[in-house]
């Protein structure tokens, strides 16, 4: 939804599904770049553990195919402790009531069970991106390309526009 130079204009970088280094070259530069000015924090949720990690602030390892249940486990935090642009989303978005109830079996205990990912870990995760002015979500095709792929997109999806992260400068 952003143009790539954005990267480096988010204060949150979220890599998903997603080897960057080896994979997309060019887009991993910037990262890195946000990263080592200390302009931006990078949580990476990825079960491998891939050369970005070695630049995240948070590094998640989640379960094969359980990708939509730790969004859930994000969105869950971020809406019981109340950190998503309640503006944003009621001037943008429709179905709040929806997605906040389809989340909310998903605490953090039962988030960890299903994911293998520590529940703190992933509570911290979920308030640096949701307490972040502007932040990006990055994802290929580990995410794409698994028979949840459409679900997975769209749980992203949710995920920044609780947070007011789309159609806004470093954010998307």
């Amino acid at each position: 939804t952003n143009p790539i130079e954005d990267i480096e204009k988010a204060d949150v970088i979220l890599i998903t599904g997603s080897n960057t280094t080896e994979n997309h070259p060019v887009l991993s530069s910037f990262v890195k770049r946000a990263v080592t000015s200390g302009e931006a924090k990078l949580i990476v949720v990825d079960p491998r553990k891939i050369p970005i990690t070695e630049f995240a602030t948070i590094w998640l390892r989640q379960g094969l195919g359980t990708d939509v249940a730790w969004i859930n486990g994000m969105m869950h935090v971020i809406f019981k402790e109340k950190l998503y642009d309640e503006s944003y989303v009621k001037s943008r978005t429709v179905g709040l009531e929806e997605v906040e109830k389809v989340v909310e079996k998903y605490n953090p205990d039962y988030m960890e069970e299903i994911t293998g990912i520590p529940k703190n870990d992933l509570i911290s995760a979920a308030r640096l991106y949701a307490q972040a002015p502007a932040a990006s979500i990055l994802y290929a095709m580990g995410i794409t390309q698994h028979i949840s792929g459409t679900d997975n997109v769209k749980s992203l999806a949710n995920l920044a526009m609780l947070c007011g992260n789309v159609g806004i400068r470093g954010g998307g």
